[in-house]
């Protein structure tokens, strides 16, 4: 692939150049940029619907406003490449979500024309009302741009934000709702059905009526109420949702007509020079538009891995390992079968949390609650109130966003929640957004609140068998994709609650392993002749078997993927210094820094959490000293 695939992309350095482009070269353009980005994540990997859902809106946006002096937030952020291509990082796409090479998000030190670093959802208005307001504050006459997807308009940060906005008069704020049905689960909830349901009631029912009676006998003018009536539930009603917030609306028109994209923000761009207050542009876009096969499936294509675009994804032939979300959504299944009581709660992830059997096989106990975080976890709470048994699908990252709930809604009151938690540790190309390294810091800190960290597939299979047999509150951390390959045992059978095992009997040293690190531990352990031992839980920790390791021991080391400051290694040696021992004590983990994406095998042998680099932190930490005697240790500070 070379540049001349693309005639008037190259000729693109920066926005500048987009802007001197006749109107008249824009389709053509978009053209261009669409096959540049399936070209691009077709041999990286990466997210592909969002982003030719957004080609059109891309060009337009950056042809009418003067970025990067105004600026433009993209809320989540993964549908960016068109702007990344159009903001001088074409040359680069060949290295996105690779170590070193572009995020695959927005990121604020990696180009000015990235005003706010996005990767989760609904931040995006209330990121582009402070620089609204802060551009006010300072005299500066820019323009400030939220664009934000109907999905992450379900949360409530984003209503909290227009609420804000609606007071704000003369702020020159636009938000740019890209309306594609769609977020990364198809879209739920009442906002959508409110919708259909007005189009449905008397006065519209009545309404149309009257017009077919009136306008039957002329075509032309009868087909023409219908159109109407097929639009005015976007025409009439968002305009009364959100001009009750204070913004002037707009819309709903085609987002992929740059005939009438442009002339649209070309207006808006005047209204808000004249300070009209706030505006609010309703786009329409497709996911997967103009690459046939992602239209027909955007789900498959979100976030596909390389592919030939000519053939489209193909499932592979040779069995893969089943990951751990499989495992949790067969568990899932398996207890809800056993349980009535049993009811599943996603915030927007059914397919990254693997809940799409149980909601096909349990749809009357399955809860997609959209991008709501908080509401979520409070949801739960009443079920659990009511004698039902919760099971909250969720992100260790989407966690953080409830942390509030999870403690005053959850934990103070007791309640059996069980919280089943994806993507625990390093993630790879998604990188520090959503890399789950603060869950045990966190979780173990609250009190009712018990965490399992299991080895391989079969344990977390367990651990959350045994975490739902409980009458408080337990969270499972573990990774994405697979482990160790350890095969599933049928059944439900359980684990003993907060207890752990030594998988290998040593001297002098005790690796105290907490989680999938378990298996590298084992084979750093063959080297140092060490002594390993399954913890299975940072809370409650096993108490009774860390002191009988560490009576037989003369020093310890913990490890664990998560950050080392307040995480399960502090657990051991809190508890250490609780019962009055004195050992030495590695902890080996996350450093105290935000680790950028890759390749989740490199960043963790990068941090030194592979077999060499545990054997090597242990053996200068612990050198084998000849003047103490034959195989003392000899402890370095």
């Amino acid at each position: 692939m070379t540049d001349s695939t693309y005639p008037l992309l190259e000729t693109i350095g920066d926005p500048a150049d987009l802007r001197r482009l006749p109107r008249a070269q824009l389709a053509p353009l978009a053209g261009e940029l669409r096959q540049c980005v399936l070209d691009n994540v077709s041999k990286t990997g990466g997210h592909l619907s969002s982003n030719l859902g957004t080609v059109e809106l891309t060009v337009a946006l950056h042809y009418v406003f003067n970025t990067p002096y105004d600026r433009v937030v993209w809320d989540v952020g993964h549908q960016t490449y068109p702007h990344k291509i159009l903001t001088g990082r074409r040359s680069r796409m060949g290295s996105l979500r690779q170590l070193g090479g572009l995020s695959g998000f927005p990121q604020r030190t990696e180009s000015e024309y990235d005003t706010f670093g996005t990767a989760h959802s609904s931040t995006s208005i209330s990121a582009a009302l402070g620089m609204a307001l802060a551009a006010r504050q300072k005299h500066e006459d820019r323009i400030a741009v939220a664009v934000i997807g109907d999905g992450a308009m379900s949360a409530g940060m984003a209503f909290e934000a227009l609420n804000n906005a609606g007071v704000q008069p003369d702020c020159k704020l636009l938000v740019v709702l890209n309306d594609n049905d769609m977020s990364i689960s198809p879209a739920v909830g009442a906002l959508n059905r409110y919708l259909a349901q007005l189009m449905s009631g008397q006065f519209y029912a009545a309404a149309k009526n009257v017009g077919k009676t009136v306008l039957k006998p002329l075509p032309p003018l009868f087909e023409l109420a219908k159109r109407f009536e097929e639009h005015a539930k976007g025409m009439v009603v968002p305009a009364t949702l959100f001009e009750k917030f204070g913004f002037n609306y707009i819309g709903p028109i085609d987002g992929h007509d740059l005939e009438s994209l442009v002339p649209t923000l070309e207006n808006i761009k005047q209204l808000l020079a004249h300070g009209k207050g706030p505006q609010f542009l309703h786009v329409v876009t497709k996911k997967g538009q103009g690459y046939k096969l992602a239209e027909a499936d955007p789900i498959a294509y979100h976030g596909p891995g390389k592919f030939d675009p000519a053939v489209g994804l193909v499932k592979s032939a040779a069995p893969a390992k089943p990951t751990f979300t499989q495992v949790f959504g067969q568990w899932l299944c398996d207890m809800a079968e056993k349980d009535p009581r049993l009811v599943g709660i996603t915030p927007a992830m059914r397919e990254g949390s693997g809940m799409v059997e149980f909601e096909q096989r349990f749809p009357g106990r399955y809860y997609d609650v959209g991008i709501a975080e908080q509401h979520s976890v409070t949801f739960a709470a009443g079920l659990a109130c009511e004698g039902l048994k919760p099971v909250v699908a969720i992100y260790s990252t989407f966690l953080q966003r409830a942390y509030d709930q999870l403690v005053h809604d959850v934990a103070i009151q007791n309640l059996p929640v069980v919280f089943a938690l994806d993507r625990a540790g390093l993630v790879g190309a998604d990188g520090a957004t959503h890399a789950g390294a603060y869950d045990i810091a966190f979780l173990r800190c609250i009190p009712n609140v018990s965490l399992a960290c299991p080895a391989d597939e079969n344990e977390c299979r367990q651990l959350l068998s045994t975490a739902f047999a409980q009458d408080h509150p337990v969270a499972v951390r573990y990774p994405r994709g697979a482990g160790a390959g350890v095969a599933t045992q049928p059944g439900l059978a359980q684990l003993p609650f907060g207890k752990g095992e030594v998988r290998r009997e040593g001297q002098r040293i005790a690796i105290l392993a907490f989680g999938t690190l378990l298996y590298p531990a084992l084979q750093a352990a063959e080297a140092l002749g060490a002594t390993v031992v399954n913890m299975r839980w940072a809370k409650p920790l096993d108490t009774e078997l860390l002191l009988q390791v560490a009576a037989g021991h003369e020093a310890l080391v913990t490890l664990e993927e998560g950050c080392v400051m307040g995480g399960a290694g502090s657990a051991v040696a809190e508890a250490l210094n609780a019962a009055g021992v004195t050992r030495p004590l590695l902890q080996l983990g996350l450093p105290d820094k935000f680790i950028e994406h890759g390749d989740p095998a490199k960043l963790l042998a990068l941090n030194g959490l592979d077999a060499a680099g545990i054997t090597n932190s242990i053996r200068k930490r612990f050198p084998v000293s000849a003047s103490a005697g034959v195989g003392a240790l000899k402890i370095v500070a």
